[in-house]
């Protein structure tokens, strides 16, 4: 049998501090010598669309793995659609099909959440920017509450409404532009589309982090090369970075694993800027789908199927 968990399924699984837990442990489990490296595969389509796919998503510890299949619509809402196929290892057994916006903007925000945290300066009243007022940046600012205090948020979006209705709910106020937001916070997040630079090394300043989630796909970009010729890069996975081409493998100092295992020691420099840069992995889908698999059978969530009846 099969279970089915819908979007609103898994807001009722998921739990960020148990995500970030699982997607810390993850990254220090998993290495740059992993035996099955995961892959990812982009299509353009014949209409204004992409297909993506990410396989396998592998954990040691966990048997059981994950296929993923998007599509990505720019300025449709959701503007990802697709679905999280996860298998058992032991007999390959179809456990479950997941929503893949919803796995894939928590897996995508909190460890974008754990990456800043790692990073940024520990200063309790930093002023958190948010440029691009989605799902991912919800997730991101929701997860680096769950990790750390922080003082007064900032938001920015080409959006103005959804750039308020953002801040709002947080206490946050709304700023006229990317540069506005850099300028002022110390913390900076960047969730968009954008494939022109957002901000160069000018806009910036010394002691400053900013995570950037537009390095997913060739094309995108949200920071100018100055900045991350000054910055300290930090990636999640040199290889995908690589495979996928928004990073050029000189921009990329390291990797989020390599700190947490203590095998970089990351920012040392206070005055330093630093980027987080992930591109997603596969393993973060399966951290997440297993946590919420495990759950719903627990608590007997979701719609069961027999897909081979």
């Amino acid at each position: 049998m099969t279970r089915l968990l819908t979007r609103s399924d898994l807001g009722d699984l998921l739990e960020p501090s148990a995500c970030l837990a699982a997607l810390r442990d993850g990254f220090r489990a998993v290495g740059a010598g992993a035996a099955i490296p995961g892959q990812r595969v982009r299509t353009d389509l014949p209409f204004p669309g992409t297909a993506t796919a990410l396989i396998p998503g592998l954990l040691p510890g966990i048997e059981a793995y994950t296929a993923k299949v998007n599509a990505k619509f720019p300025g449709a809402r959701p503007a990802l659609r697709g679905v999280i196929c996860l298998y058992s290892g032991v007999d390959g057994e179809l456990l479950a099909l997941l929503d893949s916006a919803t796995i894939t903007a928590w897996r995508t925000g909190l460890a974008a959440a754990l990456g800043t945290h790692v990073l940024a300066g520990p200063a309790e009243d930093a002023v958190v920017g948010v440029i691009g007022a989605g799902a991912q940046a919800e997730l991101m600012v929701r997860g680096l509450g769950v990790l750390r205090p922080y003082g007064q948020l900032l938001v920015h979006d080409t959006d103005f409404e959804r750039a308020t209705d953002f801040a709002v709910p947080h206490g946050g106020r709304v700023l006229g532009s990317a540069t506005e937001i850099a300028s002022a916070a110390d913390v900076v997040l960047l969730a968009t589309w954008s494939r022109t630079p957002l901000l160069s090394l000018a806009d910036t300043r010394e002691g400053q982090h900013l995570t950037s989630l537009g390095a997913d796909e060739p094309g995108k970009r949200e920071l100018a090369a100055d900045l991350l010729d000054a910055a300290l890069v930090v990636v999640d996975d040199r290889q995908l970075v690589a495979s996928v081409g928004a990073l050029a493998p000189a921009d990329i100092d390291t990797t989020l694993g390599d700190v947490l295992r203590g095998d970089h020691p990351g920012r040392t420099d206070a005055d330093a800027r630093s980027v987080y840069a992930p591109v997603g992995l596969p393993w973060q889908d399966l951290a997440l789908a297993w946590l919420a698999y495990r759950r719903a059978e627990e608590d007997g969530v979701g719609r069961r199927v027999n897909l081979l009846g």
